[in-house]
């Protein structure tokens, strides 16, 4: 791994962070808020790709695991994994991993629409996957109303994804030199 993809790693974990600044949206009849903090994993897998965009989600869910206060809300440690919200925060790394992997497999023909399609499955329906069983076991409701009550995030998520999408295209225009799957030249 080179020193400019350990930037890339650590810039993109930052902005995940940053993201948390932004106050959560609590839903009363739902134990998970809603943050823009899903924004930083798509945008870490679209950008990054597989590896790099998977890697900076785990080394900013290691500092929150450490304690720090990252997540949205000033929340950190242990106890959020073991939480609601745990799945949500298990999956973001497989979520901007898979984005990743989609993006590298069209990467030649990449365009806004297919940066769409890769935030929607990894970013939203990976997340969901994995976020609405643990939500639905950790706050004791049935599945279906876990997802039901999960459905109020679409909105916001779906905002997200097409927002993701338009910066991710920015960025491979602007920055050409940020390939994914790879350093660079």
């Amino acid at each position: 791994m080179s020193t400019r993809d350990l930037v890339l790693i650590a810039m993109f974990a930052a902005i995940i962070a940053v993201l948390g600044l932004i106050p959560p949206i609590p839903l009363g009849f739902i134990p998970v808020p809603i943050t823009a903090q899903t924004l930083g994993v798509m945008l870490a897998g679209a950008i990054l790709g597989a590896r790099r965009g998977g890697l900076a989600v785990v080394v900013f869910l290691v500092l929150v695991a450490l304690g720090m206060p990252l997540l949205s809300g000033g929340r950190g440690g242990l106890g959020v994994f073991l939480g609601p919200s745990g799945g949500f925060l298990v999956a973001f790394p497989i979520g901007a991993f898979v984005i990743g992997w989609i993006v590298e497999r069209v990467w030649e023909r990449i365009n806004v629409v297919w940066f769409l399609i890769a935030n929607l499955v990894g970013g939203i329906g990976v997340i969901y996957l994995i976020g609405v069983p643990w939500l639905s076991k950790m706050a004791g409701l049935p599945i279906t109303e876990a997802a039901i009550a999960s459905a109020a995030f679409l909105p916001g998520d779906l905002i997200k994804a097409g927002l993701a999408a338009i910066v991710a295209t920015a960025v491979r225009r602007a920055y050409p030199v940020i390939r994914v799957g790879h350093a660079g030249p």
